[in-house]
């Protein structure tokens, strides 16, 4: 062989190798990657090659897929659409979907790693090649219940099984037809789109888990757990009563609501100021905690760490580094501090399940295409936020906020039930609308239903709505529901 020869084999030989390189790391170590990019059309067209499976609550199908009669073949429909929009999200044909239909796409086509030998079993008989079904965790009594109860308020209500974590209700409204979204008219689709995207209330957005707002008094539920989880601190503890608390380090001025003192007295309890949902005795414990323990605490519960349902969750937030002033502020749920409605729903789950916060969850389970399972998603443990026993004081304490007489969420009672609860009045800009919460458990003594309301833009009402007022009727009307079904 001559030089030139060798030296042309040579060249040869290394581009094949380098062929061959790269073809094994897209086929085998970037396939899942490329899949899940948004960009990558060629997987959304293949996704319309197949019938698309179905995603179910309580086995039936809220989204399913029909012969199109196009080139598109197999048409996506959505039943009860606004309702379960949270849920489902949509799949366009022009565009990236959304909800489960994204985070569960590989499943939900048939492209998943985990469905290669009924891909393949398919082809040896000659089967039409279908994805999988998606059963939801969703209860469609508690998802009608909460669509009901929160009826014309831009807000949401998720409800949660506390010893599990499943998602049993996820509400958001103003919602959307995700029908108007499917369809094969590329000009229409995008039509409707834009209009939602311009509408008022962020129709879109899933409030349960990406709408981060101040949490307010809430928040004091992860205030109570630090003080009592430090050891140094008891229900009984106290602090001064005044009326006005002036911020160390500025000019700024804390009152309780109605500007008045936490109840009579020179001095409060911690247990009266969760009752009467008092800032000035928070602010006090907060400084007395100092930031460190607040955010250790709260990032126990799920503050600052990323985690999906498999759909992606907004990460709430509590500060880094705040100054005295901001460390004050943060102890009623205000400052820097933002969470979820799903976060804060972490929250009283974890107190329910004595001290256990689960992972959520919002998919039951994988079905073939037959409907036999594939793979069942057991609940998981999150991680321990505080003792049994911390947990039992703060549920007392979270029951005499609801039943008595001048608790702060006594518009969550129900007759023959312990309720366990808190709301919550957040601020935003000094002229702004406030943000108005709710969060609790039922029953007391045996939780099986954890839910966190939110109702934006004040309810309509402005500064004068308060969530004693607004939030926790509907989870009155809610849970009521769901405990007599």
């Amino acid at each position: 062989m001559n030089r030139q020869l060798k030296h042309v084999s040579i060249v040869v030989l290394l581009m094949f190798l380098a062929l061959m390189s790269s073809t094994t790391i897209i086929q085998f170590f970037q396939a899942d990657n490329l899949s899940a990019d948004a960009r990558n059309s060629r997987t959304l067209y293949d996704s319309f090659e197949v019938e698309r499976g179905p995603i179910l609550v309580d086995g039936q199908p809220i989204a399913q897929s029909k012969p199109s009669g196009d080139d598109y073949k197999f048409l996506r429909t959505y039943s009860n659409g606004p309702l379960y929009a949270p849920v489902t999200g949509f799949m366009p044909i022009n565009g990236a979907p959304t909800g489960l239909e994204k985070a569960m796409n590989d499943e939900l086509s048939g492209t998943a790693n985990s469905q290669f030998f009924d891909k393949l079993k398919a082809i040896v008989t000659g089967q039409k090649p279908a994805g999988a079904a998606v059963e939801t965790t969703i209860d469609p009594a508690v998802q009608k219940a909460a669509w009901e109860a929160l009826g014309d308020y831009t807000g949401a209500v998720i409800v949660t099984e506390p010893s599990t974590g499943k998602i049993l209700g996820m509400v958001s409204k103003p919602s959307y037809d995700p029908n108007a979204l499917s369809q094969h008219d590329t000009a229409a689709v995008s039509e409707k789109y834009k209009a939602l995207v311009a509408a008022d209330g962020d129709p879109l957005i899933n409030r349960t888990i990406n709408r981060l707002n101040p949490p307010g008094s809430v928040f004091k539920l992860v205030m109570v757990t630090a003080a009592l989880e430090s050891g140094k601190f008891t229900p009984e503890s106290t602090f001064p009563n005044p009326s006005t608390f002036k911020l160390p380090q500025s000019s700024s001025v804390v009152t309780n609501s109605g500007d008045g003192t936490c109840g009579p007295g020179k001095t409060v309890t911690i247990a009266t100021a969760l009752r009467l949902s008092c800032n000035i005795p928070m602010a006090e414990l907060g400084l007395a905690l100092g930031d460190d323990t607040i955010r250790a605490t709260a990032e126990k519960f799920g503050f600052n760490m990323e985690y999906d349902v498999p759909l992606n969750v907004a990460t709430s937030n509590y500060p880094d580094d705040p100054n005295a002033p901001e460390t004050a502020l943060s102890a009623f749920g205000q400052g820097a501090v933002t969470a979820t409605p799903l976060q804060i729903a972490m929250v009283s789950s974890a107190i329910a399940n004595g001290g256990v916060v689960m992972k959520p969850s919002l998919v039951e389970e994988v079905l073939g295409p037959d409907l036999t399972p594939q793979q069942s998603l057991e609940p998981q443990e999150y991680q321990r936020v505080m003792s049994a026993e911390t947990a039992a004081t703060i549920t007392r304490l979270m029951i005499d906020d609801v039943s008595a007489p001048d608790g702060a969420a006594s518009n969550a009672r129900i007759d023959g039930v312990d309720v366990a609860g808190k709301t919550g009045t957040a601020e935003h800009g000094a002229d702004d609308p406030y943000t108005l919460w709710f969060t609790g458990f039922a029953p007391a003594n045996d939780p099986k239903y954890a839910i966190t309301v939110l109702v934006e833009n004040g309810g309509g009402l402005g500064q004068t709505g308060y969530g004693n007022l607004l939030a926790a009727p509907i989870a009155q009307q809610v849970l009521e529901a769901v405990l007599n079904k």
